[in-house]
This record gives structure tokens, C-alpha cells and sequence, in this order.
């Protein structure tokens, strides 16, 4: 009995272990460097989360991504030559502002063309001549029959 206790506790003890965060710390040369570094990591997108900054990002990817960013920082590369290779690498999908390119003319270019399009179908709806509900559309012979229903209905 306490031993199919215990052996049905095993699996939520496995499951109980203590969150382990991985904190990244990285030495810098200079200040510039750090500035440098944080401002890359805070403009490129994590491939993996995909609504995440790399610094930001958990996964093993962004941690990599974090890691070739600093390595790159620390041998002196510039910012255009460390966004160059990772665009290079992983598309222009990993720059949260990807450049004006015909590849690209959609992710700039679609909120601004679905904006118009509410506008314009809002526009039409209300100017549309509001249609009187009643008798329009009716012959003699049908408002006839219509108005004696209506009375029939007063005098009942």
C-alpha cells in the first residue's frame, strides 16, 4: 500500500523540480559595446517566438541568436554588419522593421489598405439612401387589401 503510494508521488516529484532561468551575462570592453549589443537584441525578432525580441526570448534559438550577437559586439563588427548577417541567416523576418522591398510591400503597406477599405465600405453603407418601409413598391390593388387589414384590425 505506501509503496503504490510512493511510486504514484515519483512522477509529481519529477514534475515538481525548481524553474531554472538562465541568465546571460556578458563582460563588455567598453560602454559602447553594451549600448551596442542591447540595441541589437531589443531590433531583432526571435524566429522561434516570433512576437519576441531576442533579449526578451527564452528559447534555445534566441539564447544562440543572443550569443552570436555578443561574439559578433566583442570582434568590433558594426550594427549594419551584425543585422546584415543575421538577415542573411534567418530573412528579413527577424528585423522587427524590415526594409521597404517589393518582398516586404505588403507587411507596410496591408494595415494601411485594410484601414481604407473599412473606411470606404463604412462610407458607402451610410450613404445609402435609407429605403421607407411601408407601402413603397405596392399597387393600387395591394395598398387596397393592406388598408382594409389595417382597418379590419382597428375595429377589432
Amino acid at each position: 500500500m505506501l509503496l503504490s503510494r510512493l511510486l504514484l508521488l515519483l512522477p509529481l516529484l519529477w514534475l515538481a523540480q525548481p524553474a531554472q532561468a538562465a541568465i546571460d551575462v556578458y563582460e563588455f570592453d567598453s560602454p559602447q559595446q553594451e549600448t551596442l549589443f542591447r540595441e541589437l537584441t531589443r531590433e531583432l525578432r526571435c524566429p522561434k517566438c516570433q512576437n519576441q525580441d531576442i533579449a526578451d526570448s527564452n528559447a534555445e534559438l534566441a539564447r544562440d541568436l543572443r550569443d552570436k550577437t555578443y561574439q559578433m559586439v566583442s570582434e568590433g563588427h558594426s550594427k549594419q554588419e551584425v543585422k546584415d548577417y543575421m538577415v542573411a541567416r534567418y530573412g528579413n523576418f527577424i528585423l522587427y522593421r524590415p526594409p521597404l522591398m517589393a518582398s516586404t510591400l505588403i507587411l507596410w503597406l496591408g494595415p494601411v489598405l485594410v484601414i481604407l477599405i473599412g473606411l470606404a465600405l463604412v462610407i458607402l453603407r451610410t450613404r445609402k439612401a435609407p429605403t421607407k418601409v411601408g407601402q413603397a413598391g405596392l399597387d393600387d390593388a395591394e395598398k387596397q387589401r393592406l388598408a382594409d387589414l389595417l382597418n379590419k384590425d382597428k375595429e377589432s
